[in-house]
């Protein structure tokens, strides 16, 4: 829904093919993509990637303001295993994760491409091979976003409460993950109720400060999950607050995708560094 929704409110002004039928149907299916990559059938990829769909930011933010680049948040961790031995285990990087660092590769991929379609169609040539890596690279970092705009991808409180401190009785029983994004989602929640809150195209300058903006605001909402739930918000057909708050989210992730692949776009006229 959240791919969909990203390419239906694409301004104008992106590349034709973008706008097609068939690139919003590709998009779409894609959304999944990297979630069929974690079956036990592919045990090196399903162990490679895993991570890359969560950061918990409780125990990333101990290495203070996060670094731009992949391995140099490594490295951080690794330090900051050393001067802290009493949380060494919950601080390796395939525990913590590494969510931002993936929706931000992959947008650079998208960059990559659209510049290459650009520069194939100032020569007249053929970008069929170039636009099914555009949508591929769409739809593959579609993937991410959206995980971003669910909270319990940014938490420890991924799958139950599981901080020792719990005075509002918030459930510890893992299932709530599941029953939010997936079972509370497709059985109530349809595209239409998303996109009057999709809007206009907000201009990204930096695309990993947005993204972090984005997932630090998701990081808010964590408890909000458990308050909802809670009160039954997420159970059958739930609460106007448990549907509000899921239609919320959805179009956060809809809007930050949308926002990115234009941002990728308009970069992408921008001549590569020598």
């Amino acid at each position: 829904m959240i791919n969909r929704l990203a390419m239906e409110n694409l301004p104008s002004d992106v590349p034709a093919f973008l706008k097609t039928p068939e690139a919003i149907a590709e998009v779409e299916y894609l959304g999944p993509e990297p979630d069929r990559w974690r079956s036990p059938a592919e045990p090196e990829l399903n162990a490679a990637q895993a991570p890359d769909h969560f950061i918990d930011f409780e125990y990333a933010d101990v290495t203070g303001m996060l670094p731009r680049r992949r391995y140099d948040y490594i490295a951080a961790l690794t330090a900051a295993e050393i001067t802290h031995p009493d949380k060494a285990a919950e601080l390796q990087p395939a525990r913590v994760g590494f969510q931002p660092y993936i929706a931000s590769e992959v947008w650079e991929r998208l960059k990559a491409a659209m510049r290459q379609y650009r520069d194939l169609s100032a020569k007249h040539e053929d970008t069929k091979p170039v636009e099914a890596a555009i949508l591929f690279y769409a739809g593959w970092l579609g993937h991410y976003v959206g995980d971003g705009s669910q909270p319990m991808h940014v938490s420890i409180n991924y799958n139950g409460w599981v901080l020792r401190e719990n005075p509002n009785g918030y459930t510890t029983e893992p299932g709530l993950h599941a029953k939010f994004e997936t079972t509370f989602v497709a059985a109530n929640i349809k595209s239409a109720e998303v996109q009057p809150l999709v809007g206009g195209v907000k201009p990204i300058g930096d695309e990993w400060g947005a993204y972090m903006a984005y997932l630090r605001h998701s990081q808010t909402l964590i408890e909000k999950v458990y308050q909802i739930d809670k009160q039954k918000g997420f159970d059958g057909a739930g609460t106007p607050e448990g549907k509000q708050f899921a239609i919320q989210c959805l179009a956060a992730g809809a809007v930050m995708l949308r926002d990115m692949i234009y941002a990728a776009w308009v970069e992408s006229g921008s001549p590569a560094p020598a």
